[in-house]
């Protein structure tokens, strides 16, 4: 399994430059689909958690899987339930399906607030 975090105050940049070193083929429908999960996520951070100067944005591969991590420090979850959330989460739910995968929040666990956890089947 290999996990990386890239601390980024906007933008998915440094997370596409990550996708060789997790075998993800840069350019790919699949390396899209996680750029734009990366870019709601963020921008949600942005909207939604104003006592956040950065967003920590990690990377986890293994088992088949790749897990979109965005964390922040506001401590207030996203409504994540169907017709309950907004229409960037709703974008992020659908790209996640599309892969089989989902979405999901929690508390942080090394600081106050939440990380917002998107999985991915990543494709053969």
């Amino acid at each position: 399994m290999q996990r990386h975090i890239v601390s980024v105050p906007v933008g998915p940049e440094a997370v596409a430059r990550r996708f060789s070193e997790v075998g993800v083929a840069p350019g790919s429908a699949f390396a899209d689909a996680v750029l734009l999960v990366v870019s709601e996520l963020v921008v949600n951070v942005l909207r939604h958690a104003s006592r956040s100067p950065v967003a920590e944005v990690g990377i986890t591969v293994g088992a088949g899987q790749l897990v979109v991590s965005v964390a922040d420090a506001e401590p207030r979850l996203p409504a994540l339930r169907p017709g309950s959330r907004g229409a960037g989460l709703q974008l992020v739910a659908e790209l996640a399906a599309d892969y089989d995968g989902n979405v999901s929040a929690e508390p942080a666990v090394d600081h106050d607030g939440k990380v917002v956890l998107v999985r991915f089947d990543i494709p053969s």
